[in-house]
This record gives structure tokens, C-alpha cells and sequence, in this order.
């Protein structure tokens, strides 16, 4: 396992930089790495990637001194499983990161879940420990909350920020606030000591997560030390926040706020990088976890640009991602490449849209399959909960499970990104399309061995009650009896 994990993570990163990294000579130093993540940040929310507001000086210019993938996937519509499959170079039903509770249910690491990362899973911060790397987290984890799941149990040498999603705030009674940690001890929770004002969308956590990167940077390039930063941060989550000095400044709301703070911060970690002459020895990469939460818009919520529907789903909106790929003499400047997802998957080779244990589609060069379609369920989106707000599509955007394995729905998303017209089952190219995609799925079906499902129970007294630290700032709280259930997952 840990070699093929080991090979994948490799080719992740080794295809993007076109082999740059054989091509060193054997003395050249090892190159530092900065992952990016941004958290329900869409494909069109940048301006290189045509947002009309261009907000993003920072990350239009990063693409114009480096690469540009338009055609970049997560490898699931939803954080915990996404963060999951980035950090292992596996899909979640293989990693364990899914649920069998329901068919095709969306599930993550709310701070009920009793499971987590499986210790059996090979993480990119173990693996690079073994090339003298020091890794550092800043932001959210969302693999698991408890003690052993948390990310100096991972690979991780330091960690500051959350292991849940800013929600909130609770009253610690029936719900505790979310804790924020320095390494292996909380400093404090969200809202009561790290504030987001919930009515003025003000925090000044992004500031604070900018800091505690290029501290880190500093002391490794210091010690000479090739270093491994996961900068995973969260303000364009809801509910959406940003410091004052933001606050009130974008075309686009508060949400453009968020993003407009985040771009500034990503401009001053490249700015850093050159001001300590690491430039051309740090390879950086850019995505987002997972598509625009649409069904936050349009105050708390991005754009997926042309692409169907968003966060939580398997349409395009859902999982195909912006992506920046930034080495300074290493990646050529204004490059483009094409097709990617977050486990590795070069052009070429086939993208599975996973929702829960269910293939929903596959994609095999421009055509994609849907073997399922689901947007959310009827009683959600009569309640006003709506995944695909302003683009429901007959017959595509269902809101019961709808099966096509019989006759998949086959798009080509060259002429139709936005999943709209189904080619005609009757058409040379329909059959065509058919015959390559059906042989890829069959392979892939008959070589899967499903993860053990980490995401299927629940308890309330495995919540965040007493994380290690709380003694020492007198916030320790009495967790209840406990309750296991199994956890439901209404989307």
C-alpha cells in the first residue's frame, strides 16, 4: 500500500511540473512545498478564470507566472472527503472516507462523527517525512476530531487551527464551540476566543493563519530545512468572514470580501518567498476543496463559473476546481495543462464522481457519463434548500435518484461544460463515447476494494467537550452519557 500511495502522490505532483524535479541535477536542493486549500472556493471566483469583478490580482498573476489548470477535480464534492483523498492520493471509498448508512449520502467529520482517518491510510506529511521534510498545518483538518485522529498523530510536526468547520456559535451546554489548536493543545474556540461577529462577518482569522505560514516558512528556511506547508484555510466557508480592513470591499459582497482577503494573503506568501530567495526552490499549488456552496448564494456563496450546480454534488460545478501550479524556473510561465483530479489522475486517464459508496459519473477525456443523477431530495428543496439554484436541467438535476446505468446520460463537456444536452443514444458518437467508458468503469469496478466506512456513527459525547489543553484555560466542559447512533446524511 504505502508504495502505491507513495506512487500516486508522485505523480500528482511530478506531472504538473512536467518531470522537472529528475531533471535536477543530483545535488540540487529539495524543494520545499506549499499546499493551498481554500474551502468551497469555485472554479469561477478567479479572474484569470473569468470572474468579472477580477478581485484576484494576486492569483491572476501566480497563473500568469506559472500554470493554469482549467481542468483540475477533487476527488469528491465535500470537505472531509476531498481533504481526505488530497492528504492520501485516494479516492474516499477507498480510504475509508465515505458512508454505507444510504446510497450516494454526502458525509464529512461534524464533531459528533466518532470515526476518522484510518490508521492504515499513508498520509503526504508521512511520506515526506521520510525525505527529511517538516510539515506544519495551518487551518482546518476535518479528518477527525479525536485525539488519535488529530494531525500531530499524521505526519504533521506543527499545527495551528481548527479540526472541525468554523459553525457555530453553540452554548456549550448542548454543543460545544469548535477549538482551536497550537500543536497538540487548544489555545481556545471559535467565538468565544478566536471571534467571527456573525452580523458583520468580521475575524480576523485569516490574518492570523497568514502569520503562523510565513512564521513557518521563516524558520525552516532559516534551519535550512526543506518544509511541507498545508495552508488550509476556511473564510470562504459559511458563514463567510474577513478582517475590517476587507470588510465592505468587493463588487461581490461579503463573500468577495473573503476572497479578496485570501488572494491578498496568498500574495504575501509568494512575496515572502522571494523576499527569502526560496522562490525557485518552493513548489506551491492552489485548488479548493470542492465546488461553490451555491446553496448559500448569493451572500455566502462563490461561483462555479459555467459549470452545472455545486458543492455536494457530481455535476461540474461540484467538483471540477480552479488550480494554480507556481515554481519559478521550473514550470514554464503561462502554461496550461489539461485534465487532473486531487489523487493523482493525469490527462488522459479517467475522473470518477463519487457521491458516498455510489459511481455516479465518469469522465474519459471530453465525455463524462452519469450512471446516477441527484441534485438534493424533494423535502430538502421544498424547504428552500436548493443545490442547483437558477440551472435545473430536465432530467439531469433530479431531486429523487435517478438510474441510467442501463443508458447513461453522456455529455461532452468540450461543447457543453454546463451539462445541459445529452448527446443522442441513437448517434455514432453516443455509442462510441459508450463503448470506451463502459470497459474503463468495468475495470475500475472489478479492481476496487472498498476502505472500511469511517463516516457511518455518531455520538454526542465524543464532541469537542474537553480537547487536550482545556484544563489549563479552565474550558474543559462535562461530555454526556454516551449514545452511539448511526449518523444520517440527508444528502
Amino acid at each position: 500500500m504505502g508504495r502505491m500511495v507513495a506512487l500516486t502522490l508522485i505523480t500528482f505532483f511530478g506531472a504538473i511540473i512536467c518531470c522537472s524535479w529528475t531533471k535536477n541535477l543530483p545535488n540540487a536542493p529539495t524543494p520545499n512545498i506549499i499546499i493551498m486549500l481554500m474551502d468551497d472556493m469555485g472554479w469561477g471566483d478567479l479572474g484569470v478564470f473569468g470572474q468579472p469583478s477580477k478581485e484576484t490580482p494576486n492569483l491572476d498573476a501566480m497563473a500568469a507566472e506559472g500554470m493554469l489548470l482549467p481542468n483540475f477535480y477533487t476527488a469528491n464534492p465535500l470537505c472531509s472527503p476531498s481533504r481526505a483523498a488530497l492528504l492520501t492520493g485516494r479516492l474516499p471509498i477507498r480510504n475509508g472516507f465515505y458512508t454505507t448508512n444510504a446510497r450516494a449520502r454526502n458525509a464529512y467529520t461534524p464533531q459528533d462523527i466518532v470515526g476518522g482517518i484510518s490508521k492504515d491510510e499513508i498520509l503526504l506529511p508521512q511520506l515526506l517525512k521520510t525525505k527529511g521534510y517538516v510539515s506544519k498545518i495551518v487551518g482546518k483538518w476535518h479528518l477527525g476530531h479525536r485525539p488519535q485522529y488529530l494531525p500531530l498523530k499524521n505526519g504533521f510536526d506543527e499545527w495551528f487551527g481548527s479540526p472541525n468547520c468554523h459553525f457555530g456559535p453553540y452554548n456549550d451546554q448542548s454543543i460545544p464551540n469548535i477549538p482551536v489548536y497550537n500543536n497538540s493543545e487548544m489555545l481556545g474556540r471559535f467565538y468565544e476566543d478566536f471571534k467571527i461577529d456573525r452580523e458583520t462577518g468580521e475575524s480576523n482569522l485569516t490574518q492570523i493563519y497568514l502569520m503562523e505560514g510565513l512564521d513557518f516558512i521563516l524558520r525552516q528556511t532559516k534551519a535550512q530545512q526543506p518544509f511541507f506547508l498545508y495552508w488550509a484555510v476556511d473564510a470562504t466557508h459559511a458563514p463567510v468572514y474577513a478582517s475590517k480592513r476587507f470588510l465592505g470591499k468587493s463588487q461581490r459582497g461579503r463573500y468577495g470580501d473573503a476572497v479578496m482577503e485570501l488572494d491578498y494573503s496568498i500574495g504575501q506568501i509568494l512575496k515572502w518567498l522571494r523576499t527569502l530567495g526560496i522562490d525557485n526552490n518552493t513548489f506551491v499549488f492552489f485548488t479548493s476543496d470542492n465546488g461553490a456552496a451555491v446553496m448559500s448564494g448569493p451572500n455566502e456563496s462563490g461561483s462555479n463559473g459555467p459549470f452545472l450546480c455545486g458543492k455536494e454534488t457530481t455535476f461540474e460545478g461540484g467538483m471540477r476546481e480552479p488550480a494554480i501550479a507556481w515554481w519559478p524556473g521550473h514550470i514554464k510561465e503561462g502554461s496550461v495543462r489539461g485534465c487532473m483530479v486531487a489523487t493523482g489522475t493525469e490527462i488522459g486517464r479517467p475522473i470518477y464522481y463519487y457521491r458516498g459508496n455510489e459511481l455516479m459519473a465518469v469522465r474519459l477525456g471530453e465525455y463524462k457519463a452519469h450512471y446516477w443523477t441527484w441534485s438534493n431530495s424533494w423535502e430538502e428543496f421544498r424547504q428552500g434548500i436548493n443545490f442547483c439554484p437558477g440551472e435545473e436541467v430536465p432530467n439531469v438535476t433530479t431531486h429523487e435518484q435517478k438510474e441510467h446505468t442501463l443508458q447513461p446520460l453522456i455529455f461532452h463537456l468540450g461543447r457543453d461544460p454546463g451539462e445541459k444536452f445529452p448527446l443522442s443514444v441513437l448517434s455514432k458518437e453516443y455509442q462510441d463515447a459508450l463503448s470506451r467508458i463502459s470497459a474503463v468503469v468495468q475495470q475500475h469496478k472489478d479492481t476496487l476494494v472498498p476502505g472500511i466506512p469511517q463516516l457511518n456513527m455518531c455520538d454526542s459525547a465524543v464532541m469537542n467537550w474537553a480537547p487536550a489543553g482545556c484544563e489549563k484555560l479552565g474550558k474543559c466542559l462535562k461530555p454526556p452519557e454516551s449514545n452511539p447512533w448511526k449518523c444520517n446524511w440527508p444528502h
